[in-house]
Order: C-alpha cells, then structure tokens, then sequence
C-alpha cells in the first residue's frame, strides 16, 4: 500500500477531511504560518490534494484570536456549518483558548463566516477553557453531540488532558466537564506529557477515540480509547485506554512524529485516517512546532476481531 503514508498535502499539519454532509469533501489544516484558516472542496478524497485552497478566515491584528492559529475542523451540526479551532494573544502566545466560527449560509467555500467567540462551558462548571486548551472536536452519538479537547493542568510545564462534555448547541456545552484520559504510559511522556488532538470514527458497536502523545517530534505518536457506543459515554470507566500506539514513527518508511489525524470515507466507502507526520527526523529548527515539513498523510483503517489496526 505504498500510495498510502506517504506525503499527500505537502506542510498541512492537523489535517482533517469531512464528507459527512452534501456529498462533498472538504480539508481544512494547520498552515505553517499558524495566521489564518484555509478550506479545500472536491467531489472525491484523491481531488483534496489539487484542489483550490481558499482562506476563509485571517488571524486578528492583536488580542484575542491573534497568534498560533491551530488545528481548525468543519463539522456540520445544528443546522449549520462551523469551525472549530485554537487560537491565542500575541502578546501571551501560550494563551490557548478554543473558537468557533459559523457559516452563514449552506456553502462554507463561499459563503461568509463569522466568528461566535471562545466555546462556552456549562454554567455549573468553573474550570473548563480556563487554561492551555485546544484541539477540540466534536462528534454524535445516539443524536447526543459531544465535545472534547485537550486542556493543561498542574504547575510548571503543566500536563495535558483530555476531557469531554455535551453539547447544548454548536458553541455552548450542556455538562462539566469529565476527565477522558491523562498520559499514564512513558510513550505518552516524551519531552511533555500529553494527550492532545482527538478524533472519532464509529464501527458497528464500538466508538472508537484516538488521541496524539508526547511532544512533536518523532516521538509523536497515536494512541487509543475504546467504548461501547450504548454505554455512557461521560462515564471515563467505560472507556477502555490501548497500553501501546496504534500509529508511531517507522523509519523503515520514512514516517516520524505521526499524530493528529481525522476519520473519513474514500468511495469505496473504506475508512481511511488522515495524519500528519514528517519523511525525516532531521529538523529545520530547534522547536518542532515552528518546522513547517509536517504533511497530511492518509492510511487505510483496517478492522479486526482485535479491533482497529492502521495499515503501514
């Protein structure tokens, strides 16, 4: 399967393709700049990589919403198109908060986007987006919507979390916030302990949750939550946590630092994960965020009495 992990959209790092509304397919990603939001449509996945990118939102001069503009998804819920993303201060570049933008009307290339402001918590809870928060998705079960992001904790260099709640609409949560899980094994520790960058993807009668651990170098890697889709899906015992990645670095392949991916269908409606990873371990800069040879990769979801495996 050598058409698959290897560079797709060249420098396109937290990529994440939905097709899930209207037939089409959309891509939106972290651009290395970290200054704007930009969007791909085509009829089919493999049109993604040609496609016209379009920016349709620009990072602000200053305050909020004006420094290192990461992970942006489109999701289709409520109604409505919106995007969902990260964004801080110039002048506090670690400030980290979640924003969302509407679209105003059914076409989100064209029509114009406005922005609804950081996600709001639930009234009973005082803690949420109060620190380092990003990478929030969103996704539905059982015609439940539910949120989860990665948000900092502790002293010091902090560690991040991931946690989830309900939605009462696109950007308003309708429960506190639940612990989802915390980087408990040493492949989750490399350089930060981290848990960041969700995504879901459904198969028969299981959820399934990935999650990106450690910093961004090779270390990087993806790791994986089980639960029954029935099950309460606020109850942290109901989920079960994988002891080792299910996607890391493969020299063999020239594949390092893989994380950060999405779930979509290809047409032969196969499920197919989109990541990002780096063909070298070799850096352009001591800070591996700031080196822009972070592409978006696809591999082929492979399903198994075990569950899921990734085919690379």
């Amino acid at each position: 399967m050598r058409e698959y992990v290897e560079p797709w959209i060249a420098q396109r790092a937290d990529p994440y393709v939905t097709n899930e509304h209207g037939g089409k397919y959309y891509f939106t990603a972290s651009v290395p700049e970290y200054d704007r939001i930009v969007l791909r449509e085509a009829d089919t996945l493999d049109g993604l990589k040609e496609a016209e990118e379009k920016t349709i939102w620009k990072k602000h001069e200053k305050g909020e919403m004006s420094f290192h503009v990461w992970a942006p998804e489109l999701h289709y819920l409520f109604g409505g198109w919106y995007l969902y993303f990260a964004a801080s201060d110039v002048d506090d570049i670690w400030k980290l908060r979640p924003y969302v933008l509407k679209c105003t009307g059914s076409d989100p290339m064209n029509d114009e986007w406005v922005e609804l402001g950081k996600m709001k918590r639930a009234s009973d809870d005082k803690f949420s987006f109060e620190a380092f928060s990003l990478d929030a998705t969103v996704f539905c079960v059982n015609k439940e919507w539910y949120y989860v992001w990665a948000e900092k904790v502790g002293a010091g260099e902090q560690i991040s979390n991931l946690y989830i709640a309900k939605m009462e609409s696109a950007n308003t949560l309708s429960t506190a916030q639940v612990l989802l899980s915390t980087p408990d094994y040493e492949w989750e520790r490399h350089g930060f302990w981290v848990n960041e960058g969700p995504a879901v993807v459904t198969h028969e009668d299981k959820i399934y949750l990935t999650y990106s651990a450690s910093d961004t170098s090779p270390a990087y890697c993806v790791g994986l939550l089980e639960a029954n889709i029935k099950d309460n899906l606020l109850d942290p015992h109901n989920w079960e946590k994988k002891r080792t990645p299910l996607l890391k670095s493969n020299p063999e392949r020239k594949l390092y630092g893989p994380g950060h991916n999405s779930f979509t269908k290809n047409e032969k409606n196969e499920d197919i994960i989109v990541f990002h990873a780096r063909t070298t371990d070799k850096l352009l800069c001591d800070n591996p965020l700031y080196d822009p040879n972070r592409h978006a990769m696809l591999g082929k979801v492979k399903w198994t009495d075990k569950g899921m495996e990734i085919m690379y």
